[in-house]
């Protein structure tokens, strides 16, 4: 019966939280091909031969062990607007915006409040869920997920077609949606997402979030249009996240012997 009610503690946080197994791989399968040599190496070494696409879910696995409840806030933040956020201040719990930071800074001076690995499966979650707008809330609903729809005629809520209803329409591998998002990426753009810091991530999220709300249309019919309205924002959401998770790894190990 434990076990029973773990599996469903399990499958309720998957829904509820994150891009979802296949927005969390796609970002953690982008993230890998932009890696430098040696960071990819070392990445895979410290993993034990997992890389970050198949570690990328596990913030999300473990909500389902109490002994990790500190962890929960980490995956998101709550920024009423856009100015809010020059004068934002981390809650003690703390929020997405210091964990990513506080992770970076661990992978940059070798030193670790966990171990190495541990800053690695967090990073390679949480800079994806920064990337999802909803993750950077509001405050007045939850992110979305008290926003109730039914999408494709089934009930749902606003974070988790974003989360996961989307991406999982188009039934492709991660693996395979990587490569379409990619395919329109310019080099133009990869040098231009790479001179940002963690705030401006948080900045587009809020910036973003308000489309997620103003296409919706009638959210008892949403499906298609939801879709069709969405999905370069979505997309680009998703690649930016990749090659930004990539570039953070390879500058914070640059000052490092590897």
């Amino acid at each position: 019966m434990k076990k029973l009610i773990t599996s469903f503690t399990l499958i309720l946080a998957l829904k509820t939280f994150g891009w979802g197994l296949t927005g969390h791989r796609i970002v953690g399968h982008i993230a890998m091909e932009h890696l430098n040599p040696e960071v990819k190496q070392h990445i895979l070494q410290t993993l034990n031969g997992e890389d970050l696409a198949m570690v990328s879910n596990w913030m999300d696995f473990v909500k389902s062990e109490s002994t990790y409840d500190s962890l929960k806030p980490y995956h998101y933040c709550t920024i009423v607007d856009v100015e809010a956020i020059k004068t934002h201040e981390h809650p003690k719990q703390g929020d997405v915006w210091m964990a990513i930071d506080k992770f970076l800074l661990e992978v940059e001076n070798d030193q670790y409040s966990v171990d190495e690995g541990f800053a690695l499966r967090a990073l390679s979650h949480l800079i994806g869920d920064v990337h999802q707008p909803l993750h950077c809330g509001n405050g007045s609903d939850m992110g979305g997920n008290q926003v109730k729809v039914n999408f494709f005629r089934e009930s749902s809520n606003l974070h988790r077609v974003w989360d996961s209803g989307m991406i999982d329409y188009w039934k492709m591998s991660y693996t395979e949606y990587s490569q379409w998002i990619m395919s329109t990426v310019s080099q133009d753009e990869l040098s231009e997402w790479k001179k940002s810091t963690t705030e401006d991530w948080i900045r587009e999220s809020v910036l973003s979030r308000e489309q997620c709300y103003e296409t919706m249309g009638n959210p008892n019919t949403m499906g298609y249009r939801y879709i069709y309205d969405n999905k370069d924002l979505m997309h680009k959401r998703l690649a930016q996240a990749g090659i930004r998770l990539a570039d953070a790894l390879n500058k914070a190990y640059a000052g490092r012997a590897i």
